[in-house]
């Protein structure tokens, strides 16, 4: 498989600490503390995703203690003050959950991440139901991949499909996930191309681009046909 198809499947975590709808305020911190996570989905039924708790949707409580807020703050801040007084996952719960398919790539699952602002996605079946967890640190395992392989893939997958039946004029060297691309292209045009096509390998932190390809010369127009002589 191209590792630059890799899926939330690949990375996820499969055995995922959740609560349920009734669990208690106090049973979702020790739940937090026991497993070292920060937020636990929220299920209902059989294993359905209806929402996740995280430490964010807990802390109002502790914020609100002592704190008499003004009417303007009051109406502000609403969402705050109504867990500030809950006592349960349904209640404490943000929703709906932001989740992800297992067939994701791992790509789409840090764009949600990045533009939803949470730190882990539950991985849910067609039918929303649990079957893993993915998060950030599950992404950022690909960056330990070994230059060595990157190397490969990239002289596999992307400069042999280029230079399809002659030999590559084009070379990659790796060091710490930097892919140095050196040599020279028929084409500029190709150049921002195979950089796009680098920079999709998994792993890969940067692409430096030492190419060289040859000025486009220009065409002298021929002149133009006479006419007809009347």
């Amino acid at each position: 498989m191209n590792s630059a198809q890799r899926t939330v499947s690949d990375v996820m975590t499969q055995t995922v600490v959740a609560v349920s709808r009734t669990a208690l305020y106090k049973e979702i911190v020790q739940t937090l503390a026991e497993w070292k996570v920060s937020a636990v989905p929220v299920l209902e039924g059989e294993g359905r995703v209806i929402g996740v708790v995280s430490e964010a949707d807990l802390l109002p409580k502790e914020e609100f203690k002592d704190h008499d807020p003004s009417r303007f703050e009051q109406l502000r801040r609403i969402d705050d003050l109504v867990k500030a007084g809950a006592a349960t996952a349904g209640d404490l719960m943000s929703t709906p959950a932001i989740t992800i398919h297992a067939n994701a790539t791992v790509a789409e699952a840090a764009r949600v991440m990045v533009r939803k602002g949470v730190k882990r996605l539950p991985v849910v079946d067609a039918e929303g139901m649990l079957t893993g967890i993915v998060s950030r640190s599950d992404l950022l395992k690909v960056y330990l991949r070994d230059d060595a392989d990157i190397a490969r893939e990239v002289r596999d997958e992307v400069i042999a499909r280029l230079f399809r039946n002659r030999k590559p004029t084009v070379e990659a060297h790796v060091a710490d996930g930097v892919v140095t691309l050196s040599g020279s292209l028929d084409d500029a045009a190709l150049v921002p191309l195979v950089a796009r096509l680098v920079r999709a390998v998994e792993g890969v932190v940067n692409v430096e681009l030492q190419l060289t390809a040859p000025t486009a010369k220009h065409r002298i127009p021929e002149p133009p046909v006479a006419g007809p002589q009347f």
